[in-house]
């Protein structure tokens, strides 16, 4: 009798565990808002994560955190998060990235009054990575490089991970599945063409994945069984300025192309999940109803221009860390319930 009453409450605990995938956005150093919602979800020992699909620095987040939880379980993923990205401003020290002495007085992230940002961006619309970086260097490859055992992570099924790119020669998205990741594979993730020569792997020559997929949502969907999706949002899909500034034009056109393709994606799931709530797929079918939900601050997020992407400064990072894990722990004590019965917000109002 005292055996069994040991074990129920154990059996209990196990049955409020919710999985749950995760769609982690790209966006540069904003990425350190995806490591603040990250880090609260792991303090959470109701939520298990089954699978990630990323791009960019959401690729990179999802990499640390499953090499992280393979080494040293939560406490370990969300150490490997923080050294992740330490790392990260540790390397930007050297960079000409800078916030100027204005900004860092008027507690302005954005690098827009930053001659040499400036500089930079006027040189790549004349010159290619090819012409003005002969030696490749790509900062991101130091950063990396030696930070995961990528034999180790293609082993670990603990949690499944799926990084986005964009073939350059086809336009197509390619996703690579946790047996096919590699530092190579994290880097054409985040190949902004502009800054970074194609990455080539296997023959074929990748960009950034958030031109096709920021992130790609199938993967979860095809591969995963749980039916509940949380996107970190990175960039804002709706501001509510119109902007007027050339700058501010850029930074938004360059928010609405990222955003293009999830968007459309979305709009299918949410296509498909009406027509199952309408009864309106009948027979046999592999198609279920996916449960959505967002974390975001598209306020405060949308008050950071796209120049702000390159403001790798500790304290910058730290603050977005802070900010993500406000909103996650507020998006927790409103919406946790959810998980696993509804989605937390209405697809058609949000992405038609």
């Amino acid at each position: 009798m005292p055996e069994s009453a040991s074990i129920e409450p154990q059996v209990a605990a196990q049955a409020t565990v919710k999985k749950v995938n995760l769609a982690l956005q790209g966006g540069g150093a904003h990425g350190a808002f995806t490591w603040g919602v990250l880090d609260r979800l792991l303090e959470d020992d109701r939520l298990a994560i089954e699978g990630i699909s990323g791009t960019s620095a959401g690729a990179m987040n999802g990499a640390v955190l499953a090499y992280g939880m393979m080494e040293g379980g939560r406490d370990g993923a969300r150490r490997l998060l923080r050294d992740f990205w330490k790392r990260v401003a540790d390397q930007a020290r050297f960079s000409i990235f800078q916030p100027t002495l204005f900004d860092r007085l008027l507690g302005n992230r954005n690098l827009d009054f930053s001659w040499a940002f400036q500089a930079f961006d006027l040189m790549t619309r004349v010159l290619s990575p090819y012409q003005y970086n002969p030696r490749d260097v790509n900062p991101l490859r130091d950063v990396l490089g030696g930070f995961i055992d990528f034999d180790r992570l293609r082993r670990y099924d603990g949690i499944k991970l799926f990084v986005s790119a964009t073939n350059v020669r086809s336009g197509k998205i390619k996703v690579f599945g946790p047996a096919e990741l590699s530092l190579d594979v994290l880097l054409a993730s985040a190949c902004l063409p502009h800054m970074f020569r194609a990455i080539e792997i296997d023959g074929e020559h990748y960009w950034d994945g958030g031109y096709m997929g920021n992130p790609a949502m199938f993967p979860l969907i095809y591969n995963c069984r749980s039916s509940d999706i949380m996107l970190v949002e990175v960039n804002p899909i709706r501001i509510e300025e119109v902007p007027t500034t050339a700058r501010a034009i850029i930074d938004r056109v360059n928010d609405i192309s990222f955003n293009a393709t999830m968007m459309r994606e979305m709009r299918a799931i949410s296509l498909v999940t009406w027509l199952i709530d309408q009864h309106r797929l009948t027979g046999k079918t592999q198609l279920r109803r996916i449960h959505f939900h967002m974390v975001q601050a598209q306020e405060e997020m949308e008050h950071y221009g796209v120049s702000s992407k390159f403001n790798c400064d500790w304290d910058f990072l730290l603050d977005l860390h802070r900010l993500g894990r406000q909103i996650a722990e507020k998006w927790l004590q409103q919406n946790f319930d959810k998980i696993g019965t509804d989605s937390s917000v209405d697809l058609h109002n949000l992405f038609f």
